[in-house]
C-alpha cells in the first residue's frame, strides 16, 4: 500500500503502526519520527512558518478572510507518488492541509485512492482515530494494541493524580500574539493531569482571550504551548514575551509557574504523543507526586 498523510499526527500514527516503508509523500511539518522528514513534501504553506506570532494571525485572517486556502498541494508529486490511501483532517484549516485542499488535485488522478478524514476533538476520538488507521492499513490489532495502552497510560496518571491534596488554576496559551487559549484535547490533558483549565473548554476549538480576561482568572500555572512551535521556538518567544506589568497579581507570575513546553510534539498534534503531553502536564503540576513515577519533562522556568 502507498501511502500520503497530510497531517503530521497522521504520520505519527502510521509510523508508530510499523508502517513507515508505506508512506510515500508527508508535509513539510511531518518532522517525527525523523526519518518522516526525509519523504517528499507535498504541502506548500503560503504562511512563513517563521513569521512572528502577530504577523502570522494577521496573514492568516486576510487569506481566509478572502476565502482562500492556507495551504497548496502539489498536484504533480501527489500525482506521480499514485497513492493507495490518502491521510488528511477537517478539524482546523489552519493547522493542516484540509480536503478542501486536496480536493483539486484529487481531480487530476488517474484513479482515484481512499481518503481518510482524521477529525478528532478528544483524546478518546484520537486514540479511536488510530484505530481508524489501523482499519485502513489492515493493522486492526497493531492499532488496538497502541490505542490501548495510550489510554491506558493516560488512565493511570488521571488516577495517580487524584492522589494530590489540591488541583492548580492553569491557564494554556495556545498562541502570544493575540492571546489564544488551548482547545479540543487540551482542557481534558490538563484535568486528567490533576488541574483545572481556567478558560479552555474540553471538545471546543481554541479561542482568543484578553489580558484582563487573563487577570480575573487567576492562574496558577501558565503553560505556553503556541500550535506548530517546538519547544526551542516556544522558549525563545516566551523569553522575548513582555509579561504585563498587570500580570503581577497573578499567582502564576509570582510563584514564577510559567513553563513553555513542546507543542509540537506532544500538544498541538492529535497522536500518539498526547499520552506523554499529559505526563508532562502532571510532573508540572504535581512534581512531589510525580517525580518518581513520570520522566521528567523538559520545559522552560522563567
Amino acid at each position: 500500500m502507498r501511502i500520503c498523510s497530510l497531517l503530521p499526527s497522521a504520520t505519527e500514527m502510521l509510523y508508530a503502526l510499523g508502517l513507515g516503508d508505506s508512506v510515500v509523500g508527508v508535509t513539510h511539518e511531518c518532522d517525527f519520527p525523523p526519518e518522516a522528514a526525509r519523504k517528499p513534501s507535498l504541502i506548500r504553506p503560503r504562511v512563513d512558518p517563521k513569521a512572528a506570532p502577530a504577523e502570522t494571525d494577521r496573514l492568516v485572517r486576510e487569506i481566509i478572510a478572502r476565502g482562500e486556502s492556507i495551504y497548496a498541494v502539489d498536484a504533480e508529486l501527489l500525482g506521480s507518488l499514485a497513492p493507495d490511501l490518502i491521510l488528511t483532517q477537517d478539524l482546523c484549516h489552519v493547522c493542516a492541509a484540509s480536503p478542501d485542499d486536496l480536493a483539486a488535485a484529487l481531480t487530476r488522478l488517474p484513479k482515484l485512492p481512499h481518503v481518510l478524514s482524521l477529525t478528532a476533538r478528544s483524546l478518546a476520538e484520537v486514540w479511536n482515530d488510530i484505530r481508524r488507521v489501523g482499519d485502513a492499513t489492515d493493522r486492526c490489532r497493531e492499532a488496538e494494541q497502541l490505542a490501548d495502552s495510550l489510554a491506558q497510560r493516560v488512565a493511570g496518571i488521571e488516577t495517580e493524580a487524584r492522589r494530590a491534596p489540591s488541583q492548580p488554576r492553569v491557564l494554556c496559551l495556545e498562541w502570544l500574539d493575540p492571546y489564544y487559549v488551548g482547545g479540543h484535547w487540551v482542557p481534558e490533558m490538563v484535568a486528567k493531569a490533576g488541574g483545572r483549565d481556567v478558560w479552555g473548554h474540553a471538545g471546543k476549538p481554541s479561542y482568543r482571550v484578553t489580558s484582563e480576561e487573563i487577570i480575573a482568572s487567576s492562574p496558577e500555572v501558565i503553560v505556553v504551548m503556541p500550535c506548530g512551535y517546538n519547544l526551542e521556538r516556544t522558549s525563545a518567544e516566551l523569553t522575548d514575551m513582555q509579561i504585563p506589568e498587570e500580570w503581577s497579581v497573578l499567582p502564576a507570575v509570582r510563584e514564577r509557574c510559567i513553563f513553555a513546553v513542546d507543542a509540537n510534539s506532544y500538544f498541538s498534534r492529535p497522536g500518539p504523543r498526547l499520552a506523554e503531553g499529559v505526563a508532562q502536564l502532571a510532573r508540572i503540576f504535581h512534581p512531589d507526586l510525580f517525580f518518581e513515577n513520570l520522566a521528567i519533562p523538559r520545559y522552560c522556568r522563567i
